[in-house]
């Protein structure tokens, strides 16, 4: 069995239920959730012209492979109807995955760690919830790149649970 911290965002429709469809199929897909962050509203990043985002994050066990797990992710994407106008655009779910058993891979189709983690703080923040002491490659632990943090993106801890 293998450990990944997944992303979750979406802002079209209702975008907690979303979030929380997206885990209930990770979990039919085979993803045993160990853990769900804190859900957070966020400024959209890249194309600020649409609405705040709703953000989290779970830490899963899965018998999947990376390229199988992406596999899981982008079809519970197709299966949930998202469609991808434009990059940084409008969607009513997004999955991610950012870290898996604190492996790198770098290929056309899947990098992990997450290429641009260490600079969204709409991601750093739930992942540290699920996995503060897991080390991103050489930038040091999840924890360490929160708190050294520079950005000033507008990210507001919400009631809501996933």
């Amino acid at each position: 069995m293998s450990q990944a911290v997944i992303a979750l965002g979406s802002n079209i429709g209702n975008t907690l239920l979303n979030l929380k469809e997206a885990v209930a199929l990770l979990e039919e897909y085979g993803c045993v959730v160990l853990a769900k962050s804190q859900l957070y509203q966020t400024e959209p990043w890249g194309f600020k012209e649409q609405s705040d985002f709703l953000n989290g994050a779970v830490l899963v066990e899965t018998i999947a492979e990376p390229k199988g797990l992406l596999d899981i992710t982008q079809g519970i994407e197709k299966k949930m109807g998202r469609s991808k106008e434009f990059i940084n655009g409008p969607r009513n779910i997004d999955l991610d995955i950012l870290l898996y058993d604190e492996i790198e891979i770098i290929s056309d189709d899947l990098t992990i760690p997450h290429a641009r983690l260490h600079q969204r703080l709409f991601v750093l923040q739930p992942m540290a919830d699920v996995a503060p002491n897991w080390r991103v490659g050489n930038l040091g632990t999840v924890a360490n790149i929160l708190a050294n943090y520079q950005g000033n993106e507008r990210v507001e801890l919400t009631d809501l649970q996933l």
